[in-house]
């Protein structure tokens, strides 16, 4: 599939790297010939220098025969345009643009991106995205990442072990003996720094940085096994009032159950147009890194605090602040990933990273076939991938030990009729099934191959 990508920074880098990697065309365009030269030179893509909505821009980045756009520059002007050109100049079937002002993206609105208005098939929100990420991450608020699969039956934890966990040191096949009750599997280990698919003999230590598939209804018990308790989220408070902030607190004004939400804003316009907008939420103007007014939004009896500036530091430095302050739990929003190997000996709990939801939102509607959701993990290192078996699947009619899956390959859900499953070895896939899989980023292909699901659309 010929594919362009308009914009070359972190959001289009990362989805011109999952498709290269996947034998795609892939051409990228960028005002900036520095990202494009980045692109190009770490890559397998070609690149063209210059502003993404010029007909003879996409024209030298061959849209004459390219099957889909994905428009992520920084200006959503630009990406509209962009998919406009691509559509009434050159016939792109298929337009993917993000999108940030939600200016654009209110209700009734929507009818500007029909096709006889403005063409675009797909629109990304990124602070949607991050705000229903951080949402997530409130859910379960002893994993540091989390993730729904299979109509919200399943859910992806991502949970570390302190040395007090009771089940370290203990082989995983045994963990599947003691607790045999238990819809769970270990499905990723991240343990110095590397990450891996464990095999039924593995331990797991102290340390570790597990990926864990767990049947909704077993999640508390299951994170109780894993060492960690849950707790109510009763009073938050949130640092940052912009777009990511406003969409958190609006959700939980929504919320059927009480939560007590309380932000902090150091921009006085954005405080007064938070303030505005919402009904139950005190906004407070200030400084978050400013310990008295931290205090005057009660962080020190807040059971979350969530730092969501549009700076790194300031959302990692805050949430260090409020755990200093007696804070149980803090979760920084992290656009650099270089950064997050910090959180570990900050003591932040749990991060949301833009750049990994957007590509996941992105990757979920460019996916072909029946893949129903893509959510891709760390800095790009994984992806778990739920699908619907077809007919035509090598996978179907076969027993989970009998299919030759790479060993960075395991199979967390399943879903049989209307009942989800913990998969074991002699579990036998059958046509209709629903299937989320764990895969390392070089078994993405071979996963796709025994789906017989490619990424195209014809």
């Amino acid at each position: 599939m010929k594919v362009i990508i308009c914009g070359a920074g972190q959001v289009g880098w990362q989805i011109a790297r999952h498709l290269s990697g996947e034998r795609n065309d892939v051409t990228v365009v960028d005002s900036d010939p520095d990202l494009v030269r980045r692109a190009t030179d770490t890559l397998d893509v070609q690149g063209i220098a210059g502003f993404a909505s010029y007909p003879d821009v996409l024209d030298r980045a061959g849209a004459r025969d390219a099957d889909m756009i994905i428009a992520a520059t920084h200006s959503d002007e630009v990406n509209m345009v962009t998919c406009q050109v691509a559509h009434s100049v050159f016939g792109i079937n298929r337009k993917i643009a993000r999108l940030r002002s939600q200016a654009y993206l209110t209700a009734i609105y929507s009818d500007l991106f029909r096709r006889d208005h403005m063409p675009i098939d797909v629109v990304i929100s990124p602070e949607r995205e991050v705000a229903a990420a951080a949402l997530q991450r409130l859910s379960a608020p002893a994993a540091f990442d989390t993730e729904m699969f299979i109509d919200g039956q399943a859910q992806l934890l991502g949970i570390s072990l302190d040395q007090d966990c009771p089940v370290v040191n203990t082989p995983l096949r045994q963990l599947t003996d003691l607790f045999s009750t238990l819809r769970v599997v270990v499905v990723g280990v991240r343990r110095e720094g590397t990450l891996f698919a464990p095999e039924a003999g593995d331990h797991l230590l102290p340390g570790d940085e597990t990926y864990i598939f767990s049947h909704v209804d077993d999640v508390p018990r299951t994170m109780e096994v894993f060492g960690k308790t849950m707790t109510k989220q009763e009073r938050l408070v949130v640092v940052g009032g912009g777009n990511v902030g406003l969409a958190v607190a609006r959700a939980l004004e929504k919320r059927t159950t009480r939560v007590r939400t309380k932000m902090i804003e150091r921009n006085r316009k954005c405080a007064e147009l938070a303030a505005e907008a919402l009904e139950r939420t005190i906004v407070l103007h200030g400084d978050g890194l400013d310990v008295a007014l931290l205090s005057e939004a009660g962080v020190a009896r807040a059971d979350a605090m969530l730092a969501v500036t549009d700076d790194d530091k300031t959302n990692m430095l805050a949430a260090v602040r409020a755990k200093a302050e007696g804070c149980p739990y803090a979760i920084a929003l992290i656009n650099d990933p270089t950064l997050v190997p910090m959180m570990g000996p900050l003591g932040i709990d749990a991060y949301i990273n833009p750049r990994a939801t957007t590509v996941s939102s992105i990757l979920r509607h460019i996916r072909h076939g029946r893949v129903r959701s893509v959510y891709s993990i760390g800095d790009a290192d994984a992806e778990v991938i739920e699908a619907e078996v077809l007919s035509t699947s090598p996978m179907a009619g076969q027993k989970i030990n009998e299919i030759d899956f790479p060993e960075g390959v395991l199979v967390g859900s399943i879903r049989k009729g209307d009942k989800v499953i913990r998969p074991v070895g002699r579990t036998r896939i059958d046509e209709g099934d629903v299937i989320a899989l764990f895969a390392l980023a070089k078994d993405v292909p071979e996963v796709e191959r025994l789906m017989q699901v490619s990424i195209d659309f014809f």
